[in-house]
């Protein structure tokens, strides 16, 4: 077991990115400056731990070694240090948490608890859910054990949940995807403990959890947790030495682990090696698939690395984990209406897609576009955020992001699917702070993250958000739901298959709250066009010196669909453009950016800009020929279709193992169907 120490640690860190590499390095965290697209995606070639806090001008990253603070530097990025020593700060939250235990004795959480579980409490926990209440819980173990060998379980919750599935609709909650993300698991853990302990108390949680089942899984990555959680818990031995104060840190190495615990590419190894393989890696980040980059749509486009060492590797394959192989199953064998995944951190609502609309992946050779029921999954992201203070936003407007897991259940199946990204500022906070996010504080007191996630359940029972297939057949018939269908990788594809069933009842009818049988991802897809001549328009030609900028302002005196603002020059080198709108005290508020790479042209484009003062930068960032043009038009737009496919599901009835009726169904989103199965009962 390898141990760092360090002696009289500091909390003095790097001030300007010029700073030269320290002798004596320590993990931290940093915001590296990203105003152009052009940043984002050399910042995202560079190997380092990218996390999800993010903005229009700026990402996150932990920096695990000076090789890493080497290579930032190296590529010219600006950046601030803002926890310097990630190790100090583990061992002041440990001291924290420590305090606030020994000041507890029940926290006003649902299980009272008043510290961060181990994997050991999750599984007991959920042990004693289903001993507590038989009738309402049911654990259970997903079907593959971890590359270390530990079982993966889970808590399904709902009214008669040992009894014959009656065709509820499905809410799926998931937690720790990535190691080091703790209070994703703490979360939906508390809200299992919530609904079985308010159940038959609180109405509308009795009346939720009787239309519904409730899947948690709080810890998907259970190898990477174990050794995350474990190591995360410091030795932090204070010894007087003439005076002095030294402090020891014992095993640090994988508390901020990422991935999980694949050591070799494409390869299983031993069970319990993990550990001892990921102390060839600081951090544990150079070991390891990123699960939220190994499911299957769009899997292996922009945002997720080819390099086994890179904190975003997708893996060998789609699904190549058997962590993310256990999601697709309990996806793709029930009708799962609303998913939420939970991560740390950013203070987020992130919806689909995880890649900006303009992007066109070679496996299609069309726009991605906005998800065809964009209004409906933003309506329900902004209720969400509206009740913890979060942002909701697009994922792609973080940076661009494949082989999410929301992106494949959303695109696959139809059902909602979103990221909540935990928190404001850290992986994983002193505990007092992760019952804030549940609870809500603040003006979001008897909120929060509770209160959002009774808003997504809601979502999911609801019919209009779904379909409903209902009518008659044979008491005790088995009726299956199925499709196979190819699922868009960007270069390629790869087969899902959605297999469900439900039992019908003995009074010989049946409700089935499914997914619509024509899946997002080959629906229709709606194309912005400008249309015909601007209606204001303003050009300009000008000079700008490398590495300098010149603006230009332009007055939107109207309403109109679209500003775009073109920057064009002569030569195939680099220029940038930025462009901000200037309140009335002059400041300014960037609302677009451009920075393709080298030999493409810069173009911003602002849905619905609102009237009044834009400047536009031009900069040369690296253009041998400093004479440039700038076009700034407002436009009418036009919206086109391009044309989708209509799917059907294959619906049977079975009767001792045999399938006697077999009918195709197509059914909307909001739609309720009848489809009696006559033929079923006569045979």
């Amino acid at each position: 077991m390898a141990t760092t120490v360090l002696i009289g640690l500091t909390t003095a860190g790097l001030s300007t990115p010029a700073a030269a590499v320290p002798d004596e390095f320590r993990p931290q965290l940093v915001t590296v400056d990203t105003p152009t697209r052009a940043d984002k995606a050399l910042l995202q070639t560079l190997g380092l731990d990218l996390t999800e806090h993010a903005g229009h001008d700026y990402v996150e990253v932990v920096l695990h070694t000076p090789a890493d603070l080497a290579a930032l530097l190296g590529a010219g990025l600006g950046f601030d240090v803002r926890i310097p020593d990630l190790l100090a700060r583990e061992a002041e939250n440990n001291r924290i948490n420590a305090a606030y235990a020994a000041a507890t004795t029940t926290s006003p959480l649902p299980s009272g608890r008043d510290a961060y579980r181990t994997l050991a409490d999750y599984n007991a926990d959920m042990a004693a859910l289903e001993s507590d209440r038989p009738d309402l819980v049911k654990r259970f173990a997903l079907p593959h054990r971890s590359l270390d060998g530990r079982e993966i379980f889970g808590v399904e919750i709902g009214k008669d949940v040992h009894g014959p599935d009656r065709g509820l609709p499905v809410f799926v909650m998931l937690g720790v995807h990535h190691a080091r993300e703790w209070p994703s698991g703490e979360n939906a853990m508390e809200f299992a403990v919530d609904l079985v302990r308010n159940y038959g108390t609180d109405r509308r949680i009795t009346d939720l959890v009787d239309r519904s089942r409730v899947v948690v899984v709080p810890v998907v990555n259970v190898d990477g947790f174990e050794l995350s959680r474990t190591d995360g818990e410091l030795v932090d031995i204070r010894e007087v030495d003439g005076g002095g104060t030294a402090t020891i840190l014992g095993n640090p190495g994988n508390a901020y682990k990422r991935k999980n615990c694949r050591l070799v590419d494409g390869q299983d190894t031993p069970d319990g090696t993990c550990r001892a393989g990921s102390l060839t890696s600081p951090g544990g980040f150079g070991t390891g698939t990123d699960l939220n980059r190994n499911y299957g749509g769009y899997w292996g486009g922009p945002g997720a690395s080819d390099l086994f060492a890179d904190p975003t590797y997708r893996g060998a394959a789609p699904f190549s984990e058997p962590e993310t192989q256990n999601i697709r199953e309990l996806v793709s064998g029930r009708h799962v209406t609303t998913l939420i995944t939970n991560h740390t951190f950013s203070n987020l609502v992130l919806r689909p897609n995880g890649a900006a609309p303009d992007l066109v992946p070679p496996s299609e050779g069309i726009p991605l576009g906005d998800p065809f029921d964009e209004a409906a999954l933003k309506a329900l992201g902004d209720e969400m955020a509206a009740q913890n203070g979060y942002t909701s936003q697009h994922a792609w407007e973080l940076y661009d992001t494949t082989g999410s897991t929301e992106d494949w259940s959303y695109n696959a199946t139809g059902g909602f699917g979103y990221t909540f990204e935990i928190g404001p500022d850290e992986f994983h906070p002193p505990f007092p702070e992760v019952i804030d996010e549940y609870l809500g504080a603040g003006e979001f007191a008897g909120k929060g993250n509770r209160e959002a996630y009774l808003v997504a359940l809601e979502n999911a029972v609801d019919p209009t958000t779904h379909s409903v297939l209902s009518g008659k057949a044979p008491a005790g018939a088995t009726l299956r739901l199925k499709k196979t269908f190819p699922s868009p990788t960007w270069e390629g594809s790869i087969q899902d298959t959605l297999d469900t069933t439900m039992t019908v009842g003995p009074d010989g009818r049946y409700t089935w709250h499914v997914n619509p049988s024509t899946r997002p991802v080959v629906k229709d897809r709606q194309v912005e066009t400008l249309s015909g001549d601007p209606v204001q328009e303003e050009s300009w030609t000008g000079t700008t010196l490398p590495l300098q900028s010149t603006d230009r302002e332009f007055t939107v005196a109207r309403d109109a669909d679209l500003l775009e603002v073109v920057l064009d020059w002569p030569t195939p080198d680099d220029m940038d453009l930025e462009v901000y709108r200037k309140n009335a005290d002059g400041s300014l508020v960037q609302v677009g950016s451009s920075g393709n790479f080298v030999g493409e042209k810069e173009r911003v484009l602002l849905q619905a800009p609102e009237q009044g003062t834009y400047v536009l930068r031009a900069i040369n960032f690296a253009s041998v020929t400093p004479t440039w043009t700038l076009t700034a038009s407002l436009f009418e737009a036009e919206t086109s279709t391009v044309p989708g496919l209509v799917e059907a599901w294959t619906l049977t009835c079975e009767r001792d193992g045999r399938v006697v009726e077999r009918v195709p169904v197509v059914v909307d989103r909001g739609q309720q169907l009848r489809v009696d199965l006559k033929a079923c009962g006569r045979r």
